[in-house]
């Protein structure tokens, strides 16, 4: 069977953010359902440096897809080249029969399906009358972030704090014009996190904890995105103490997320996790309990994530008749 090949233009056109938002709470809530098979990634590093790939797998049983994701991040001089700093590749297969189906550029699938995680968590964890977001971040995930939540939360004010000034006076600018919401750049990341209901962390995390205990309002809900290795800290583990923990996976979490470190540091037993988002979904743990409960959700990204939105693009994509084929087996 000839192989699909879609590009990163090809895989854009097929993106439709309201359908990843429903591809991947129908993912997680098929992961809490034991329907997905999704072993521990697999990272290589370049000894000293951020350099390297991470390695993503798993099989959605109930669409009979196994996917594999390649992710590379921390080559400063790719743009010299006319390279992004990171690449992204998916791969579709059929579980069946283990033919590649598709092969599509994974640069709108990794970053809008991470998006959606951070809007799913919104809708199930945020208060119902959350309406002042913080964004620590401004680059092009905390772009994303702002266009999901805005989907599930009618937000009236947006308070934006990043390493880079610059950066964050464009992110504003941008975004305002875009979603029609005040934008306001804050000096520092407490200002920032001082207004808001909801709180959004989107950097690199490598500079450690971005966002400290104290400066939280009751009932914040905290949306932790961008640690997903253990050297990756955007939180101050203390802030886990006596709030509700969530995860995408409990398992990942506790080797690569925040959760991570709040257990390494003992602020936090495994067991003091709430539990997975999915298990939420599928009504089995209430979410939110009440307006002053500090929420946090975990997310260290899972193949489900890139399983069920590269199954929905590559069949929009047979559908528009978008792509090249190719016969490996010719």
């Amino acid at each position: 069977m000839p192989t699909l090949l879609l590009n990163k233009t090809e895989v854009g056109t097929c993106i439709d953010l309201d359908e990843v938002l429903a591809a991947v709470e129908s993912g997680y809530a098929s992961f809490c359902s034991g329907k997905v098979v999704m072993p521990d990634f697999m990272s290589i590093v370049k000894p000293g440096t951020h350099t390297g790939f991470d390695f993503k797998g798993g099989l959605d049983m109930g669409s009979g897809y196994i996917t594999m994701k390649s992710s590379s991040g921390g080559y400063p001089d790719n743009p010299k080249l006319g390279l992004p700093t990171g690449l992204n590749m998916v791969y579709l297969y059929a579980a069946d029969t283990s033919e590649l189906i598709c092969a599509m550029d994974g640069t709108w699938i990794t970053g809008c399906r991470t998006a959606a995680a951070g809007a799913i968590s919104v809708k199930y964890l945020a208060r119902e009358d959350a309406d002042t977001l913080c964004m620590i971040g401004s680059g092009n995930q905390a772009r994303r972030q702002l266009r999901a939540i805005s989907r599930v939360r009618s937000l009236k004010n947006i308070y934006v704090w990043s390493y880079s000034e610059e950066h964050a006076a464009e992110y504003a600018k941008e975004m305002e014009a875009e979603l029609s919401i005040p934008v306001h750049v804050c000096n520092s990341a407490e200002e920032a996190v001082r207004q808001a209901d909801i709180v959004v962390t989107a950097t690199r995390g490598r500079r450690g904890p971005a966002v400290k205990r104290e400066w939280l309002k009751p009932g914040t809900h905290i949306a932790a995105i961008g640690s997903d290795m253990p050297d990756k800290q955007e939180l101050s583990a203390d802030i886990f103490a006596g709030a509700k923990a969530v995860t995408d996976s409990t398992g990942l979490c506790l080797k690569n997320g925040e959760t991570h470190h709040a257990v390494e540091e003992g602020i936090i037993k495994e067991t003091d996790v709430y539990g997975e988002i999915g298990e939420i979904i599928l009504g089995r743990k209430p979410g939110r309990e009440n307006p002053d409960e500090i929420t946090i959700f975990d997310t260290v990204g899972m193949a489900i994530q890139d399983t069920v939105t590269a199954a929905a693009i590559y069949a929009k994509a047979v559908k528009m008749g978008l792509g090249t084929t190719y016969d490996f087996l010719a």
